[in-house]
């Protein structure tokens, strides 16, 4: 007789143990991982604060890179890292939006968006061009285009999980940017004295910067190194960021452009199964909702530096996900694979600044 009413009082207690257990099962599944993550992704924070021109992120991958070659002890923390490469990343992303007031986005963009649209679609166009001559893999094409184009790490963050790219092909891609992004911070601001852009403004190099420059810790960099030479205070950082912002909104289209050609793809490979619910980035729709949020907050009074701790979240966020990746990435490979992904990234940075250059001395913002 009791038996009946113990099995009742189990029923009604097994939703919060379930709860708790479900916690307690996933921090022994992912914890170890998650804190190695961790111990990675802070120092390499605050040495990106200290050397912006390299950037957390990189110096996350890298260090990521050099401790899996003696880390030997994989097992515990296998499943966290890939929990932190994948799900951490697209959280980054959704948090991403509340750095958008669109705006702001689109005051800038009636001015830069005919370069920032033609940039994007030479880089994305020489991508694929080069792809196909050089033979390089699909994936790797696709990260190191628009991450060129669009913007730098954030792209290739939205970008890898809807073409399901791994983390190798992640890190080559990031590896090749960085490269570029640092030529920029170095080579750009020479370039923009040479060529002849106003040096009494910010205007119309803060113009180039968001538009040439791949990741936002070089165009920041790149950008307040026109400042600091002829005393504009923070006119060419401002424009430049805010360029940034507004290319960084491409990520949208393409991202779902993507699942869309992925999905037909599949399908055609005999993948019947495959639907565009399972590859559709949901995330991407909580980045406009983030957007939004941000817009309509500041259109009613709120100030935007409300939406600073989230956007600094983000970046730290993206830096833990490089982190992640790099603990995934053999360094040996990367290296005996990089030559082409370099020579493509090398193009699309050559076309992106010649595009860059050429359109704003047509519309004459030079």
């Amino acid at each position: 007789m009791e038996e009946p009413y113990y099995n009742a009082l189990e029923q009604q207690e097994r939703p919060k143990s379930e709860k708790g257990g479900i916690t307690l099962q996933f921090v022994k599944k992912n914890g170890y991982g998650i804190l190695l993550c961790l111990a990675i992704a802070v120092p390499s924070w605050f040495a990106g604060k200290a050397f912006p021109i390299i950037g957390g992120a990189v110096i996350a991958i890298l260090a990521g890179m050099v401790i899996t070659l003696v880390w030997k002890w994989r097992e515990p923390v296998d499943s966290g890292i890939k929990f932190v490469s994948k799900k951490v990343l697209q959280w980054a992303v959704v948090l991403l939006g509340f750095g958008m007031d669109l705006n702001v986005v689109i005051q800038t963009g009636r001015q830069s968006l005919p370069i920032i649209v033609c940039t994007i679609t030479v880089s994305l166009v020489v991508a694929v061009l080069l792809s196909r001559w050089m033979n390089i893999p699909g994936k790797v094409a696709t990260l190191v285009g628009v991450g060129s184009s669009i913007c730098g790490g954030s792209a290739i963050a939205a970008t890898a999980p809807v073409i399901d790219a791994d983390e190798n092909e992640v890190a080559q891609a990031i590896s090749v940017i960085f490269f570029f992004n640092v030529l920029a911070a170095l080579i750009f601001p020479a370039l923009g004295q040479l060529v002849g852009f106003d040096t009494t403004s910010g205007e119309a190099f803060g113009i180039f910067a968001g538009t040439a420059v791949n990741d936002t810790s070089s165009v920041t960099a790149t950008a307040a190194t026109w400042d600091s030479m002829w005393n504009l205070g923070t006119q060419t950082l401002d424009k430049a960021v805010t360029v940034k912002l507004t290319r960084t909104l491409a990520i949208i289209p393409i991202t779902l452009v993507l699942a869309l050609m992925r999905t037909r793809k599949e399908r055609g490979n005999g993948e019947a199964k495959i639907q565009m619910s399972k590859i559709f980035p949901f995330f991407i729709l909580f980045f406009i909702a983030a957007s939004v949020i941000t817009t309509v907050s500041v259109s009613n009074g709120i100030p935007a530096a409300v939406f600073d701790p989230l956007k600094e979240l983000s970046k730290f966020m993206i830096v833990l996900a490089m982190a992640a990746i790099g603990l995934n990435t053999n360094i040996i490979q990367l290296v005996k694979s990089g030559g082409k992904p370099i020579a493509m990234g090398a193009c699309c940075w050559v076309a992106i600044t010649v595009v860059s250059l050429v359109l704003q001395f047509a519309l004459g913002l030079m």
